[in-house]
């Protein structure tokens, strides 16, 4: 059995075939021969195996058909599933949940899919498999998302094909071939001690956003986290939880005075079940409502740059300038991994500063070799100017 290729000039727009197998759409591949049973075939590649488009195209794929129909002794290949990008989206989400991923995370993979679905009708693509390296491409520069938020989504992306990929509903994983924007970290900004008198004094007007950020500055907890705070997490003074955002354990013993502000808000929440949150929203929702009550307070503070995640840093910079371990308080922040509090606190670890100013220090000896330069004399290096 032998593969080539049906060149039509008329159809094609190339008059050599050489020019013809280069195209983005070259002419469709035909399979000639006999097969082990004794049939002479010469038909199309694709009404042989009844699959539909771009693959039957390509010479690599045709090979590989070719090869299976041989192995399974004349005996033509079943067609290959083409899905349609909802059933893509389908599948995708009922194994992400099965899998147990957060809700937020799943909210993002429900959008990415969104915008995926847009940008195929805009581009008159249906099928999941009609994606290769260009359209993907073109799908990745329609964002408008900032540096961080793009790699984000490129993770996502690429997780998304990488299933398909499994399933063989695309060739490849054409989202690997993309690469990820430079992102440039923001250095950790914590609140100084006058920047959150001026907060708190703030906040002061209102119980349940004061006891809010207080529980925030104290915990270090998550805006999400705290919004969703709910009663029974409260044993004690110790607040113990499962993270929103990783899922991961928190336990932590907050001082008996935030403990008692948390107390004193039951009565003050429309649902006795949480501190902070009523249940009747989505989480989302509701997290966005206590954003911009903090924004207020913010603004009535006269905070640059005020934003919530502050709280949390000050909160991590306070134990590590007092000689907290930077192992202790990755697991008081819920850190899956100590890299992520090294990223983003290693400037404020004091041993390792005192063992960096050591280092150089040590390394500078060469230093004392140097002649003190003499009053009102200018000593030049490296001979005259």
């Amino acid at each position: 059995m032998n593969l080539y290729r049906r060149h039509n000039p008329s159809k094609c727009g190339s008059k050599e075939l050489v020019a013809c197998k280069h195209k983005r759409k070259p002419c469709p591949i035909w399979v000639r021969g006999t097969d082990p049973q004794g049939k002479y075939w010469d038909v199309s590649l694709k009404r042989l195996v009844k699959v539909q488009g771009r693959s039957v195209r390509d010479w690599a794929a045709a090979e590989k058909f070719l090869a299976e129909w041989e192995r399974n002794g004349g005996s033509a290949p079943k067609a290959a599933t083409r899905p349609t990008i909802e059933q893509w989206r389908t599948d995708y989400m009922a194994d992400a949940t099965t899998r147990g991923l957060a809700s937020e995370t799943l909210r993002k993979y429900q959008q990415l899919f969104s915008q995926l679905e847009a940008f195929a009708k805009d581009k008159g693509i249906r099928f999941a498999n009609e994606f290769d390296v260009e359209i993907t491409t073109a799908f990745r520069l329609s964002w408008n998302d900032k540096a961080l938020s793009a790699s984000k989504k490129l993770e996502r992306l690429r997780s998304i094909m990488e299933f398909a990929t499994e399933r063989e509903w695309l060739a490849k994983n054409f989202a690997s071939y993309l690469k990820a924007p430079i992102v440039r970290d923001s250095p950790t900004l914590p609140f100084t001690t006058d920047e959150m008198s001026k907060i708190m004094r703030a906040a002061r007007t209102n119980q349940r956003v004061y006891t809010f950020i207080a529980v925030m500055r104290s915990s270090g907890l998550r805006i999400s986290d705290v919004t969703r705070l709910a009663v029974a997490n409260l044993n004690g003074n110790r607040l113990s939880l499962y993270q929103a955002k990783t899922g991961e354990p928190i336990s932590i013993e907050l001082d008996e005075i935030v403990a008692d502000a948390l107390r004193a808000v039951v009565p003050l929440n429309r649902n006795k079940d949480y501190f902070f949150w009523t249940g009747a929203s989505t989480l989302r929702a509701a997290v966005s409502v206590w954003r911009r009550r903090m924004a207020d307070v913010f603004k009535r503070a006269e905070i640059v740059n005020g934003h919530s995640h502050r709280l949390r840093d000050t909160f991590a910079v306070a134990l590590l300038v007092n000689n907290t371990s930077i192992e202790d308080v990755s697991r008081l922040l819920g850190h899956k991994s100590i890299k992520i509090t090294e990223k983003h606190y290693n400037p404020w670890v004091p041993e390792r500063q005192k063992a960096l100013d050591k280092a150089i220090k040590g390394a500078n000896g060469w230093l004392k070799e140097l002649q003190p330069a003499k009053r009102g004399k200018l000593v030049r290096f490296g001979g005259a100017a």
